[in-house]
């Protein structure tokens, strides 16, 4: 063993550390995440015994806090600006992971042009490209003024020493796997590496007030690489989601100390970078087919914004013994719970057929209140059913047929009315907080009885 060098185990779920490996780990029970590593003993200038604290901080009572509207740094961008709950809050530490090419570099870089366009200086530092690099991908989002700085360096002490010295307001980290502390021997990446990084860029921020965003590579399950003591130490984590080869992008904070975790940003990928998506349900509604059967467009809340989806469905008849069952973008227990209900309940066979159920454009929905469009998208497809273009439905369906009420419900007949719909199916329960709403028919049911069969009625008359 090398001098001045010790094994530890770290857990790379929690970063719990141990003197020998585990097979469960003590802080977080999880199953085989202790790693080992070689960490340096040798102590450090900041941890000698003779250090005197240049100033004694002291408590500060509560209502001596001042808080201005003026606190939050826009970033020119809407749909990020909502994700982060209204813009940059100073001395923030933000956390954005996502695939490969999803776009994280390209919309930092393009926050960094609108930031040094309002008059606020930006240091943007990478330790995965090189400067000429990251100037081609500049001109191909357009023109940079003289506030924005490059710099390519992965060594932390160096990182701090400019920062300290050139004072930014903002600060990009591209990315946090790369970064490394020369105290620690192990190698960039590792439990110890990330974590004591993080650890560093933390107190920067919340030190010197500057805001500091974090690019974090992900794993192949989507959770970002390294410990999970990394979500835990930052005050936002955003995800990118979607396929790197569609246009669509949807930014969605995971957490969110300054904000709602519920919010959703849409961004469409095009030559000159990301794109906001004002209307994100006439995009995600874009392309749907007509007088088709086993398609129909429902309502979920991202947040405080609804969003409109297309639920397709095909059941067909098995030529195996056991039926095969997919969902894409949506629950696969949920669906196979909603089918077994319309089994027993309704009395649709459903037991010998196969069912592909799919939310159009690449969404992941996981709220109840699709329920309802599931259901009646199945039995659309099962019976060859068409569902009119014109109807949207919502609820939450329960084990005995029945169907729940879900929250705002007025945002989301609201959000029918703007884009044409005519009839919205809903929950009874929703009639005392809407009752009447002019140019859209509501058609209130308490059982997923009462849809289908209304729905059947349409499709005969029609």
């Amino acid at each position: 063993m090398l001098k001045n060098k010790k094994i530890v185990y770290f857990c790379q779920e929690c970063g719990y550390e141990s003197a020998k490996w585990m097979g469960q780990c003590p802080g977080c029970r999880a199953w085989n995440t202790f790693v080992e590593e070689a960490v340096s003993t040798k102590k450090t200038a900041s941890s000698s015994s003779g250090t005197v604290p240049e100033k004694r901080k002291e408590p500060v009572m509560l209502k001596d806090i001042s808080l201005s509207e003026e606190e939050r740094q826009t970033t020119k961008i809407g749909e990020l600006d909502r994700v982060l709950g209204g813009g940059i809050v100073p001395g923030s530490l933000v956390l954005v992971g996502g695939d490969p090419g999803i776009g994280k570099s390209t919309l930092l870089l393009q926050v960094c042009r609108n930031l040094a366009d309002l008059g606020v200086s930006v240091l943007y530092i990478s330790g995965e490209e090189s400067l000429r690099q990251i100037k081609l991908r500049a001109n191909r989002i357009g023109n940079f003024n003289e506030k924005l700085m490059l710099l390519c360096e992965t060594n932390l002490e160096v990182i701090r020493e400019i920062i300290e010295r050139k004072k930014p307001e903002i600060v990009v980290i591209d990315s946090i796997q790369t970064m490394f502390h020369e105290d620690i021997s192990s190698a960039p990446g590792s439990v110890s590496q990330v974590r004591e990084s993080t650890n560093i860029l933390m107190q920067i921020a919340k030190g010197m007030g500057i805001s500091i965003f974090i690019v974090g590579h992900v794993t192949k399950e989507g959770n970002v690489a390294g410990p999970r003591v990394l979500e835990h130490m930052v005050d936002t984590v955003l995800y990118f989601e979607g396929d790197r080869h569609a246009a669509y992008r949807i930014l969605r904070a995971v957490k969110n100390r300054f904000g709602s975790t519920n919010e959703i940003g849409v961004f469409e990928m095009r030559n000159t970078g990301l794109e906001e998506v004002k209307n994100a349900s006439e995009f995600m509604l874009n392309g749907k087919p007509s007088d088709t059967s086993g398609s129909i467009v429902a309502c979920s809340m991202e947040g405080t914004r609804p969003i409109l989806v297309e639920i397709q469905a095909l059941v067909c008849q098995s030529n195996f013994g056991i039926p095969r069952r997919t969902a894409v973008g949506t629950d696969f227990n949920r669906v196979n719970l909603l089918m077994a209900v319309l089994e027993k309940k309704v009395g649709i066979h459903l037991a010998s057929c196969d069912a592909y159920v799919n939310i159009a454009g690449g969404m992941k929905m996981t709220e109840p209140a699709i329920d309802l469009g599931i259901s009646l998208a199945v039995v659309s497809s099962c019976k060859d059913i068409v569902i009119p273009d014109s109807v949207m439905a919502f609820g939450e369906i329960g084990l005995s047929g029945e169907v729940r009420a879900v929250s705002m419900a007025g945002q989301r007949v609201a959000e029918a009315k703007k884009l044409g719909f005519r009839t919205v199916i809903l929950p009874e329960v929703c009639r005392a907080s809407l009752g009447k709403v002019d140019g859209i028919e509501l058609v209130y049911v308490n059982w997923i009885q009462d849809a289908i069969s209304y729905i059947m009625e349409m499709n005969k008359c029609s």
